[in-house]
């Protein structure tokens, strides 16, 4: 740590801004005095859809949320998440199988020998 960073009383937000705004924060502190740090309970931001699903599917959804005690909208977040997990690998697989396909063709291509008879 180069120097202490004393930090103002603000006024209003306008005045916060211009501090952060003008100052150099590498003129009282080094890269080496970063920590690391973890954030539990950070949550990934969402989006507020709508959703038309056949009343059946949304009762037999409801049933198996109740069952496991958990909201029927998390049960349905849970059940994307994971068909899209499986979605993704089986892609990738399916990809990576490809990739290696064509790169063993091209490995067993015959190479061209020139006709040295004439």
């Amino acid at each position: 740590m180069k120097k202490p960073l004393i930090l103002p009383k603000f006024k209003n937000e306008d005045e916060e801004h211009e501090f952060w705004a003008n100052i150099n924060l590498a003129d009282y502190y080094e890269p080496s005095d970063g920590q690391s740090v973890s954030f539990p309970n950070l949550k990934p931001s969402t989006r507020t859809i709508s959703l038309r699903l056949p009343q059946g599917l949304l009762t037999h959804l409801k049933v198996l949320a109740n069952q496991q005690d958990v909201p029927y909208q998390s049960l349905m977040k849970m059940f994307l998440a994971e068909r899209v997990r499986l979605e993704l690998r089986e892609r990738a697989k399916d990809y990576n199988l490809r990739q290696n396909k064509e790169q063993k063709d091209s490995d067993e291509e015959p190479t061209q020998v020139p006709n040295s008879s004439s």
